[in-house]
């Protein structure tokens, strides 16, 4: 009996001791820690593929992060863009009176509902983002030139327009200015360096590029 009770000791010890041991190993000195050794917070970045983590104090991380603030070409990016967008708007306003195909119709109201918010977006950057008054007035504001924007004498041409005549001409035209829109939202993804910029005008490339091939299919 005595016997018995010394095994069934030995036994209960060494389950103990086996589940003791993965606590002990998490304690181990190469453990990855939230403090150094001074006890300053430390940020653990990990490597690529194939290599270590590496352990940095705040600062460093800081001093490591990508540096994406604004340049000329994402400011001239979104001051453009609003008046592309504007006009865009215009356009599509003319639509629901003046348009015969639902498509159209449709489409309009698709270009509205997408432009107008993207409108707010560029203007609440603009705000937070000003020109330093080194620029100012280093950008000429001649909108006309942008890449796809309808003359005076195009708009009202499709202000005059009706029926099947409104929706060709609207096809036509609009077909352009997204065409413009998608080569400045190029420009400023190739030129720009703010990361919110790049968000907007790869939007604009995926938006617009889309209903490019449905106007396409339309016409």
């Amino acid at each position: 009996m005595d016997m018995a009770k010394g095994l069934l000791g030995l036994f209960s010890g060494a389950v103990v001791a086996a589940a003791l041991l993965p606590a002990l190993a998490g304690c181990r000195a190469d453990a990855p820690q939230d403090r150094a050794d001074d006890g300053r917070a430390v940020i653990v970045a990990p490597g690529r593929p194939g290599e270590k983590a590496r352990t940095l104090t705040p600062e460093q991380a800081a001093r490591e992060k990508p540096d994406d603030s604004a340049n000329a070409a994402d400011r001239a990016y979104v001051r453009n863009m609003v008046e592309h967008h504007r006009q865009a708007l215009t356009m599509s306003a003319l639509a629901p009176a003046r348009a015969a195909a639902d498509g159209v119709k449709r489409l309009a109201e698709r270009i509205t509902a997408a432009q107008q918010p993207e409108i707010g977006a560029m203007e609440r950057w603009s705000a937070l983002h000003p020109a330093p008054q080194s620029d100012a007035g280093a950008h000429p504001h001649d909108h006309g030139t942008m890449p796809g924007m309808a003359t005076e004498q195009q708009l009202a041409d499709l202000a005059a327009a009706s029926g099947s005549d409104f929706d060709r001409l609207f096809l036509r035209l609009m077909t352009a200015h997204h065409e413009g829109a998608v080569k400045m939202a190029g420009e400023a993804l190739a030129g720009g360096n703010n990361v919110a910029v790049e968000e907007m005008a790869n939007e604009v490339v995926a938006t617009q590029s889309a209903e490019i091939h449905r106007m396409r299919a339309m016409g």
